[in-house]
């Protein structure tokens, strides 16, 4: 089985390098300069950033890590929207109180209005696509009344992760965008072509905004008010889960234990879990574990599986190995025969 970082060529976008640093300070002003405006809180792990951006034509594309474990709150987009695909580990949004989850080889589609706050897991990084409103605009334009002309920029849902067979087409996408790169920028013919393609890369993200970002809202906004939730609330409470599952990696834990940390019934917070993370409240705290355990592996090379997996919470082997090539495409010993990232 292929990892999305091995399927996807990204060579031509890693020529483009913006900067590469070990220094928190340095990484910082490096990302708000290159990005935008942002808060960053740093967790655990070794700093190790790197962004590498191209542009196409309006399109502009990044690979962006961090390194170790960050908190990042930058201020609310203004005139874009970023696919974010998610090549290692796996990111947290908090899009204006909508949670989405990007683990290791899925896609969501980013849009807030009013807030968004990232957490960036330990060695995570993310193959990010900026696509502007004016193009978003031109398209929808063009899909409503048959011309070109601009129209209302779309109803777009805070954050959307695209369902496993979507995201497979978005990879097809990432394919023929990577390939784009490559083409010398002197070909006359090429201009009109690319600037096709990336009409239809906004029309299939606006196609999946007009069948999923309605219902997902919709389906939050019901659920939460039968449970007295509001999002800002569901927020919170996730919020608290996680950080309890963070300081109990490492120890027992019953489905009592993280309903108790939360606030809420078992079956409220399976139906919380369930609505934004797509799992249970059990397997969310799975995957963290495996997410915990793989960067442990990639960070120390003389780590061993059996010790790293009874460290995370994992008792027998197999089933260890087995949940974690599940998540991560591979088995957990071959990450010492990983070369790092460059």
């Amino acid at each position: 089985m292929h990892t999305l970082v091995e399927s996807l060529n990204l060579s031509k976008l890693y020529q483009g390098c913006v900067f590469h640093s070990d220094e928190k300070v340095a990484t910082h002003q490096h990302v708000a300069s290159a990005l935008a405006d942002h808060d960053l809180q740093w967790r655990r792990g070794t700093v190790n950033t790197a962004l590498y951006q191209a542009r196409i034509n309006r399109l502009q594309m990044m690979a962006l890590r961090y390194g170790a474990e960050v908190e990042v709150t930058p201020r609310p987009f203004e005139d874009f929207a970023l696919v974010h695909t998610s090549l290692k580990g796996c990111t947290e949004f908090d899009c204006d109180g909508h949670r989405v989850a990007v683990p290791q080889g899925r896609t969501a589609i980013i849009a807030p209005k009013r807030h968004i706050r990232m957490v960036w897991g330990e060695g995570s990084e993310q193959l990010i696509v900026k696509l502007p409103h004016a193009l978003l605009r031109e398209m929808q334009g063009q899909a409503t009344r048959g011309a070109g002309a601009p129209g209302a920029l779309p109803a777009l849902a805070p954050g959307l992760l695209l369902a496993p067979a979507l995201g497979q087409h978005w990879e097809m996408m990432l394919h023929s965008l990577l390939s784009i790169l490559a083409l010398p920028a002197t070909e006359s013919g090429h201009t009109a072509w690319i600037d096709h393609y990336e009409r239809n890369v906004a029309l299939f993200l606006l196609a999946q905004q007009g069948q999923g970002a309605p219902k997902v809202a919709a389906d939050a906004q019901a659920a939460a008010a039968g449970q007295g939730l509001t999002d800002g609330s569901a927020g919170k409470r996730l919020d608290a889960l996680e950080r309890y599952m963070r300081s109990k990696l490492c120890a027992p834990v019953a489905l009592a234990d993280l309903a108790l940390a939360a606030g809420m019934s078992v079956r409220s917070l399976n139906q919380l879990c369930q609505r934004h993370h797509g799992v249970s409240p059990m397997e969310l705290l799975r995957n963290m574990r495996l997410d915990a355990a793989h960067a442990h592996l990639q960070a120390h090379a003389e780590a061993g599986v059996a010790d790293t997996a009874l460290a995370f919470g994992f008792g027998h082997a197999g089933r260890f190995a087995a949940y974690y090539r599940a998540r991560h495409g591979h088995l957990p010993r071959s990450q010492k025969r990983m070369a790092p990232a460059s």
